[in-house]
């Protein structure tokens, strides 16, 4: 583990440690994925009781993406690929984001183009998503999906508190 990845880690720990409320795990979480990968749009999704919505809990951009804003997206082939499956999705490009989501013309119009949506789960349950945006090309290896994964465990608490 490099010291950059430790740090973080341990930023977050700290942020949780010193302050229990959902939000400071989900601004912690958010500072350290843009640290260490950077992004344009961070968003923290939770799976809604009725499992076909997912509201948000958190957005680094309230005004285009609001608090409790609320996507019907259970149904949907994402969806079924996220919060069904309990896959990753990874779109480097424009067309995955027209592919994934029913709101591609406002991401589209962020300047966003590239998208990283990883599922937080606690003992094989989908609490939500953790989603990191930013322009067309950015996000295009495993790697990178794996960091953003590896922020997950830190989200599990919150989530569990914020559940609707």
């Amino acid at each position: 583990m490099t010291d950059t990845l430790l740090k973080a880690y341990l930023s977050v720990t700290d942020a949780i440690a010193a302050d229990a409320s959902p939000e400071a795990a989900y601004r912690a979480v958010d500072k350290a994925v843009s640290d260490l990968l950077g992004h344009k749009l961070f968003t923290i999704l939770v799976r809604c009781e009725n499992g076909e919505e997912v509201e948000r809990v958190y957005s680094s951009q309230p005004v285009a993406y609001p608090v409790q804003g609320r996507k019907r997206m259970g149904p949907t082939p994402w969806g079924d690929l996220v919060l069904t499956r309990k896959q990753t999705f990874l779109g480097p490009d424009v067309a995955a984001i027209r592919w994934a989501f029913p709101d591609h013309e406002l991401i589209e119009s962020l300047g966003l183009g590239s998208v990283i949506n990883v599922s937080v789960q606690q003992g094989g349950e989908i609490l939500g998503t953790l989603n990191v945006l930013d322009r067309e090309g950015t996000y295009t290896s495993e790697d990178q999906v794996a960091l953003v994964r590896s922020f997950t465990p830190f989200l599990i608490p919150a989530l569990t508190k914020a559940r609707v």
